[in-house]
């Protein structure tokens, strides 16, 4: 799977990023760092969580490509399902596909880490080379119902909604994955009606809409220069909260009263400047359609002027924002700053953030040409580093996937060849910054993906009972026919980083896409072939048995509402009986197209 092209008329750099093009076109590579996976920086202080005397990871056995069978001598053992590593004949037992045959890391030199906050101002080019490639918020299931299972006392949010947090459950790793005790049951008829469809709105140029949530009364959605909430069943207007710019940043995580934090620009957009800077940090009331608060902050490589951030998260009482003019973090009761962008000697600042039960920071360090990621999981009240990881070298952006437990995703070296961003997983003891397990996720296997430059945006993955969560690319199905492709769910221990034996099966011509942990089950879109209806299912973490939950009405041909949009594209979110599919960026109409375009559409069993 590939990341898409950026969106025509699209402001150089993305909402609030540096204004000038990026040299070599969007997504231009960086140089990267010296030394290969696991080689040492030049800084010459390592930082905690650096491995002294680095190994190299020994390289899988080769593997034919899936769906076709390796080359067997005349009897032939079982196979490996799809989606796991194939034994040969005759060969020692080797270890599955992105395990480790000899420890990869050594022992880490723990020290001091260094402080939190923002930090000195980057080149110009590294600004604009990591702001230009935030342009496109590409999102699955960002929206989030606040009253399902998962989160703390001050975040009731369905942890893993963005297709991406976890639930919290034990991290155990061999033995967990139990599964059951989700707040998601099968309803006596499972059948869907299609009952909101929504146009989208007309606007000028290309613009974002990320952003969507599930109440018990609503469901609301990023507007034009607004937020609006809609019946859940009629889809007519409850209420509108003005803003004085477009959203350019929401989260998935929600409070136990209903208020999430959002971005957005300070003044309106007017031809033929298409685009403000993303200054502004505010909190919605969900249920009353209030905006709670409202602040920006200066400092950092902004100097005197407002901070521009690209990404916001809510973690207990904080309100975390991040971008390249560094990080800062709000009191979630009045907006009050509990730090912001910081200029420090040590040329690090803060990316951006993962929220939910825990808070962790994707900080980057070192001069431009020599720089590295840490991951710092920290105080979510002063900031301050409990633990922190240092990145292996050719790392120079990461994903927080689930901060507790914590599991970070990265491209290491640009190994990702699909543009999915994602060639490894880090599962991460968040108390001592000690690396438990690095699952290597071959791009052509799997299809999970994340916004490489976001620290949470990532999307057809989750984490819950110990494991990680991950669908397999599409191949073809059991029947062999034309069209007839299919995929799984399969899962790995957090601890050894082993695969576990049980998967969920698509059956043919579905796909299943994991759209969020709900206490010990999977909540997953099966997406339909072209004569059926898509379908909701409740995946036991353990066993990996499915239950549907709601399947929509067939819709045949070229203006079906739910096959106009993409899962790659859209936000995908489901509580209680309701599916919501949603637009995350719209353009003017194309005036010779006679499909329908629409900004929601929802389908219910109530």
């Amino acid at each position: 799977m590939t990341q898409p092209p950026p969106p025509p008329n699209q402001p150089p750099g993305g909402f609030g990023a540096p204004q000038d093009p990026p040299p070599g076109g969007f997504g231009a590579p960086q140089d990267p760092p010296p030394g290969g996976f696991g080689a040492p920086t030049p800084p010459p202080q390592q930082p905690y969580g650096y491995p002294q005397q680095p190994g190299q990871p020994t390289p899988p056995p080769a593997q034919p490509p899936y769906g076709y069978p390796p080359q067997q001598p005349p009897t032939q053992p079982q196979q490996a399902p799809y989606g796991y590593p194939q034994q040969q004949p005759g060969q020692p037992q080797q270890p599955p596909y992105g395990y480790p045959t000899q420890p990869q890391y050594p022992q880490y030199q723990q020290t001091p880490p260094p402080g939190s906050g923002g930090g000195k101002k980057l080149s110009t080019q590294m600004q604009i080379l990591i702001a230009a490639a935030v342009a496109v918020v590409l999102i699955i299931g960002g929206g989030v119902w606040y009253a399902t299972s998962g989160g703390g006392a001050d975040d009731k949010d369905a942890k893993g909604t963005s297709g991406s947090t976890s639930d919290g459950g034990s991290d155990t790793g061999s033995g967990g994955g139990t599964g059951g005790g989700g707040k998601e049951k099968a309803p006596a008829n499972t059948a869907a009606k299609l009952t909101v469809q929504l146009p989208q709105p007309k606007v000028e140029d290309v613009t974002d809409v990320a952003g969507s949530w599930i109440t018990d009364k609503a469901f609301v959605k990023t507007g034009v220069n607004s937020v609006v909430a809609y019946d859940l069943d009629k889809g007519t207007v409850l209420w509108t909260l003005p803003l004085t710019g477009q959203v350019c940043g929401t989260s998935s995580h929600v409070t136990a009263d209903g208020k999430t934090p959002i971005l957005f620009e300070a003044t309106k957009r007017l031809p033929p400047k298409n685009y403000q800077p993303c200054t502004e940090v505010g909190l919605v009331d969900l249920n009353a359609g209030k905006l709670v608060w409202s602040t920006s902050v200066t400092g950092g490589s902004a100097g005197d002027s407002k901070a521009k951030f690209s990404e916001v998260t809510l973690s207990g009482a904080t309100v975390a924002a991040g971008g390249t003019d560094g990080g800062a973090a709000f009191d979630v009761a009045n907006g009050n700053p509990r730090w912001k962008p910081q200029a420090n000697s040590d040329n690090c600042y803060d990316m951006g953030y993962g929220g939910g039960e825990g808070l962790v920071a994707a900080r980057k360090c070192g001069p431009y040409g020599n720089q590295y990621v840490l991951i710092q999981n920290l105080n979510p009240a002063t900031g301050a580093p409990i633990s922190q990881f240092k990145m292996p070298t050719g790392v120079d952006y990461a994903s927080v996937v689930s901060t507790k437990p914590l599991v970070v995703a990265a491209d290491v070296g640009d190994s990702a060849t699909d543009g999915s961003g994602i060639s490894d997983f880090f599962s991460i003891d968040e108390k001592t910054g000690k690396l438990k397990a690095k699952i290597t996720a071959d791009s052509e296997r799997y299809a999970a993906r994340c916004r490489s430059t976001e620290v949470e945006n990532c999307s057809k993955v989750v984490v819950g009972n110990g494991r990680l969560y991950l669908p397999t690319e599409k191949h073809e199905g059991s029947t062999g026919e034309y069209g007839d492709e299919t995929n799984e769910i399969v899962a790995f221990d957090l601890v050894s980083g082993k695969p576990v034996p049980e998967k969920a099966d698509a059956g043919d011509r579905y796909t299943l896409v994991p759209l969020r942990m709900d206490g010990g089950d999977i909540v997953a879109y099966k997406l339909p072939p072209y004569d059926k209806g898509g379908k909701i299912v409740s995946i036991d973490g353990g066993s990996m048995k499915e239950t549907t939950l709601l399947e929509n009405p067939v819709e045949k041909g070229i203006n079906s509402p739910e096959r106009s949009f993409s899962s790659d594209y859209a936000e995908i979110d489901y509580a209680d009986g309701r599916l919501f599919l949603s637009e995350v960026m719209i353009d003017k109409p194309r005036s010779a197209s006679s499909t329908k375009e629409y900004l929601v559409v929802g389908y219910s069993t109530h």
